[in-house]
């Protein structure tokens, strides 16, 4: 499986990175992770590279590292259409005190118009 990994700097995209790692070492899936420009992360896009690199030098995996400016959700769903990617993989998803699923404007917008599928990673 072709798998696109989006990550902004939240600590759910930093989990998500982790566990997408994990998964891919054990399928053989070929991960790309796309680092995104996020307002909402208190992270800059270096240290997100930096975070990135750790985590595949830690786990000894090879994944392709890219960077999209502009508006990250629909970047990231343009990419994934444009060069066939299977799936989408976000960290994302808060509870309410209600018990409902909060998503950020980046997950939301990423659901609603993928023409793939979509992995959230809570």
């Amino acid at each position: 499986m072709n798998v696109l990994l989006g990550i902004g700097g939240s600590e759910d995209s930093l989990r998500a990175l982790d566990e997408t790692i994990e998964r891919a070492k054990a399928t053989g899936d070929d991960l790309t992770v796309v680092i995104l420009e996020n307002p909402e992360s208190d992270r800059d896009t270096e240290a997100i590279e930096s975070a990135v690199f750790d985590a595949l030098e830690s786990a000894e995996f090879t994944a392709g590292v890219r960077h999209l400016s502009g508006d990250p959700g629909s970047q990231l769903v343009d990419l994934a259409e444009r060069e066939g990617f299977d799936q989408i993989v976000l960290g994302g998803g808060q509870r309410s005190p209600m018990g409902k699923i909060q998503l950020g404007h980046i997950s939301e917008f990423v659901l609603l118009n993928s023409p793939v599928s979509v992995k959230l990673v809570r």
